[in-house]
């Protein structure tokens, strides 16, 4: 006798979440309301306010705002959580047969930011 074990398939409903992609730091950052995020070192204080106003995109799951290259009035206001330095990396160089070996290490600086609101 064979038995024949038939699954269910289910499809996970996709939420639609307002986010914005932001510019920070020479970088590009998708976020949410209520996302951490880590960018480079700001000069704020922790637990003060933030405001991001180089908004590049706006969407709220059905419009979508893009900027040329950036969206006016729009703004994105966080919350600075902590200040800290990422992990220790290694930079090594060398020269074969020169007898030329240097170590070096680096942590970069970084300040961690609560998105809290999200207006265009």
């Amino acid at each position: 006798m064979l038995f024949r074990i038939v699954r269910t398939l289910t499809f996970p409903v996709l939420e639609l979440k307002m986010f914005a992609v932001i510019e920070s730091g020479g970088k590009q950052h998708k976020v949410a309301k209520g996302d951490y995020l880590q960018v480079e070192l700001l000069s704020e204080e922790e637990g003060s306010k933030v405001e991001f106003d180089k908004v590049l995109i706006i969407s709220d799951g059905k419009d979508s705002k893009i900027g040329t290259p950036f969206l006016e009035k729009a703004k994105v206001t966080g919350k600075v959580v902590r200040h800290g330095k990422s992990d220790k990396i290694k930079v090594f160089k060398m020269k074969r047969r020169k007898d030329y070996r240097r170590t070096q290490g680096h942590r970069q600086s970084f300040t961690e930011v609560l998105i809290e609101a999200i207006s265009s």
